[in-house]
């Protein structure tokens, strides 16, 4: 990762836990966080839990970005810090943001979860901001791990002194549920028992969330916010779908997040090759909102997404990060303040069907077929006209 990024990295157990770290290290408590509305809710409670406020910023409706040009002039004279999203791998502006942090005098921040191999301006996403956070879990498919990436390499020891603090210890029964989890999920898959394993899951009390947006419990969070800053206070929003965010990493976990990054080019290589045969769907937006940048998923935009994830649901093809509601309309004005202008973002939540450009083929079969209309977007004019025929599909492999 110093390699590809060009900057010193720091091993930490999650992106959340990495951007937890980031946040505590440049903005002192009660300060002000420009972020994107359509993001993963866990983020959000990361900001919280760092005892700071999240101001919703503006979105570019093709691709979730931050629109600099529409936040307000009052906005940016209240905000601390601006944290990036990168959603899907599609990144957001940050040469621009990098010029307008510096003119006021605030970190930028970028999480790359999804956008390992993107890239902006003359950089990979990750090398524009005082620090920036990568997951492990997507591409490289450890299911574990992340990245803090530091602008200023002399920061290292701060930093990790600051991860050891916080870290769990490690715990055997921990290693060795890591450890088998790929070869039971494979024996889920390999038996079709995905709705029996769902329905053990919940019976254990393991399943975080029914819906794409994890229950807020007001009460609860507003109690958690007299407590701020800290981890502790908030471990039950944090924590959700990844309980082991902050546990110390054994050496079993290490080989198998080596392993994965060994195969990254590879893993790459066969996403650039769906993203482009998704691009050149009727689906998609134009391709110069993305050039080949999504490459962890691929937004197409469908007027009835819910019909299209159940199709897609039919074949056994599974539709994931999906971000709907916008947070300011999840988490409401008592936890966040609202985006200025929310439309762009309540669209693109309300119709960006995100899919996996390595099963890019089946998927848009599958939307062919089903009958699929693509929408859209607020203030397009006509629709892309490089839809092609369904022979086509085939010329690009999965």
């Amino acid at each position: 990762m110093r390699v590809r990024l060009g900057r010193e990295c720091v091993y930490v157990p999650s992106c959340r836990f990495g951007l937890y770290v980031a946040l505590r290290h440049w903005c002192p408590p009660g300060g002000r966080v420009l972020m994107s509305p359509v993001n993963d809710d866990v983020i959000f409670f990361v900001v919280l839990a760092a005892g700071l406020r999240p101001v919703q910023a503006p979105l570019n409706p093709l691709d979730a970005s931050i629109d600099i040009d529409a936040v307000p002039d009052e906005v940016w004279g209240s905000v601390s810090a601006v944290l990036t999203t990168n959603l899907y791998g599609n990144p957001d502006p940050a040469p621009r943001l990098r010029q307008k942090c510096d003119a006021l005098g605030i970190p930028l921040f970028e999480d790359g979860a999804h956008a390992i191999g993107s890239r902006v301006g003359d950089r990979p996403v990750g090398a524009w901001g005082e620090a920036s956070v990568f997951s492990l879990s997507k591409h490289v498919g450890a299911k574990a791990g992340g990245m803090l990436s530091l602008a200023d390499p002399g920061l290292r020891e701060a930093v990790e002194k600051t991860c050891a603090g916080l870290l769990a210890p490690r715990r055997t029964s921990a290693e060795l549920a890591y450890l088998i989890r790929p070869y039971a999920e494979a024996a889920v898959r390999g038996l079709r028992l995905r709705r029996a394993a769902w329905s053990a899951i919940r019976l254990l009390g393991l399943a975080d969330r029914e819906e794409i947006r994890m229950p807020l419990r007001p009460d609860e969070l507003a109690l958690a916010a007299r407590r701020t800053p800290g981890l502790d206070a908030h471990h039950p929003w944090v924590r959700v779908d990844m309980h082991d965010y902050r546990l110390e990493a054994g050496r079993l976990r290490l080989r198998r997040i080596g392993r994965g990054l060994d195969r990254l080019d590879d893993v790459l290589d066969a996403c650039r090759a769906g993203t482009e045969l998704l691009l050149s769907t009727p689906w998609a937006k134009p391709r110069d909102a993305y050039g080949t940048q999504p490459l962890f998923r691929v937004p197409l935009f469908v007027a009835d997404r819910d019909a299209a994830v159940a199709a897609l649901a039919r074949r056994g093809i599974v539709v994931g990060y999906l971000y709907d509601p916008p947070l300011d309309d999840y988490a409401g004005a008592e936890f966040t303040d609202p985006s200025p202008a929310p439309e762009a973002a309540r669209w693109f939540a309300r119709h960006a069907l995100p899919v996996d450009p390595l099963r890019a083929r089946a998927v848009a079969e599958v939307l062919e077929r089903s009958g699929a209309r693509p929408v859209r977007a607020p203030g397009e004019g006509e629709l892309p006209g490089n839809r092609p025929t369904p022979g086509g599909l085939g010329q690009s492999r999965d």
